[in-house]
């Protein structure tokens, strides 16, 4: 009987990894070619960001087999890109990252498909993040990796041994540099900590006096701050600063140029405006591609069972000589965004609107400006103002009613929290307990209604 011949495929490397046996395999791994053909043809991979890691991720894992890739950025092209972001041009300078990177690589890479997504993150429902296999991330921003790893968790559902689901774990690679210094790490909901839980590992952003910004500043930053948080409210009462809008950042920069002019102070650019106001972390090219092909090498491992994974955080330190650790990382079984999710007791009188108002009182939650979804049905929507008016009559009904008078069952909400006094978008998984309802007893759970 002739033996089945297996076409070699673009990476003679790949191969050896998926289509034959090791002695660190993961449980469910089943080497063989149709695996490498299920990699390419099943697995959906989400890609948030197309910046500086964001455009290694998208080459690595193109040519890591994965030819089903979605990318989702907010952020145009800059001149100041074009020397580390690799897939951009200058006649591209302008136009969206993730439509330009998405072509660059399918133009080099045979077979693979991209789809790009120019908005936000928090612009996507979550039943579109629902729909990867796993979730990478190349961001910059803290705030943002918050609001990723909520929604994967978001979509963790505990047994009744409280033991995560399987099927509802939805795994994350998170990978971040910083100048010459980088980490990549395995985030699995219920089994590994979470961004949050770790989040003591991020310094606290540095915050300046509001008499040296006003009165005697001595650096380019404290020019921006002093356009940022001083200027800005002078000029422009009542009206919010949204770091997001060009025309805001704009005209915080040239507020920022005439300071420093007017005390002698250098060094005032654009970027570094950008990297002062949204707390940006400053990126090096070869640092980004070592922390990519960590990332890449761990969502490959993940879907396919090749290896085990990384156990759960690697640093990168090239700035003297190289320098590699991993550290195992322990979870916070309370953590309200990882674990079972926050328990709230509720009458069955309680309507949908008194329920809102109580998620802005919770200690635990401390949510404003609230939408509110079960079991992906919209119960009510803040934004944009067509669902907005869809969903408004159900404020004045129960929620008891609108969850189908489930005794018991978990709501996901969205809104505002406030935190070192900035408001970040959050979303918060609630298991909603009705009292009174088939000896149901109170609980004495605090913040409830």
């Amino acid at each position: 009987m002739a033996e089945t011949v297996v076409q070699p495929s673009r990476s003679r490397d790949l191969d050896k990894l998926l289509l034959r046996p090791g002695n660190i395999i993961g449980a469910n791994f089943d080497p063989g070619l149709e695996l490498r053909e299920d990699l390419a043809k099943y697995a959906k991979v989400l890609v948030v960001g197309a910046g500086g890691l964001g455009c290694e991720l998208l080459k690595d894992l193109a040519l890591s087999g994965f030819h089903n890739l979605e990318v989702i950025d907010m952020d145009r092209i800059e001149v100041t890109n074009l020397n580390r972001q690799f897939l951009f041009r200058f006649e591209d300078v302008g136009k969206p990252k993730a439509e330009v990177a998405a072509k660059r690589v399918m133009e080099r890479v045979s077979g693979v498909n991209i789809k790009p997504h120019f908005c936000r993150i928090e612009d996507k429902d979550i039943d579109f993040y629902s729909d990867f296999s796993i979730i990478v991330l190349g961001l910059d921003s803290i705030e943002a990796r918050s609001y990723i790893n909520s929604v994967a968790c978001s979509f963790l559902e505990y047994g009744s041994d409280d033991k995560p689901r399987e099927e509802t774990v939805k795994p994350l690679v998170d990978g971040g540099t910083e100048g010459f210094k980088g980490h990549a790490r395995v985030i699995v909901p219920g089994l590994t900590p979470c961004f949050e839980c770790t989040i003591w590992l991020f310094p606290p952003q540095v915050k300046f006096p509001l008499c040296t910004l006003a009165e005697t500043p001595r650096t380019a930053a404290h020019c921006i701050e002093y356009a940022h948080l001083i200027k800005w409210d002078e000029v422009h009462s009542g009206k919010a600063f949204d770091p997001d809008e060009p025309e805001h950042m704009k005209w915080v920069y040239n507020e920022a140029v005439k300071r420093a002019e007017l005390f002698g102070i250098p060094g005032v650019t654009y970027s570094l405006t950008q990297g002062v106001v949204k707390n940006i972390i400053p990126a090096i090219a070869s640092t980004n591609a070592v922390i990519s092909a960590a990332c890449a090498l761990e969502t490959l491992k993940i879907t396919s069972g090749c290896s085990k994974t990384l156990s759960n955080y690697l640093t990168y330190n090239g700035a003297e000589g190289l320098h590699t650790k991993v550290t195992e990382f322990v979870r916070d079984k309370d953590c309200l965004v990882c674990g079972p999710g926050v328990l709230v007791e509720l009458e069955t009188s309680v309507t949908l609107q008194k329920f809102i108002d109580l998620l802005e009182k919770h200690p635990d939650l401390l949510l404003s400006k609230a939408s509110v979804t079960h079991q992906g049905n919209n119960l009510y929507m803040q934004a944009p103002p067509v669902l907005e008016e869809m969903t408004r009559s159900n404020l004045s009904i129960p929620l008891f009613d609108l969850m189908g008078k489930t005794v018991r069952s978990t709501l996901h909400a969205t809104g505002t929290t406030s935190k070192n006094d900035k408001k970040t978008s959050a979303l918060r998984k609630l298991r909603i307990v009705f009292k009174g309802v088939d000896g149901v007893t109170d609980m004495d759970i605090p913040g409830a209604a």
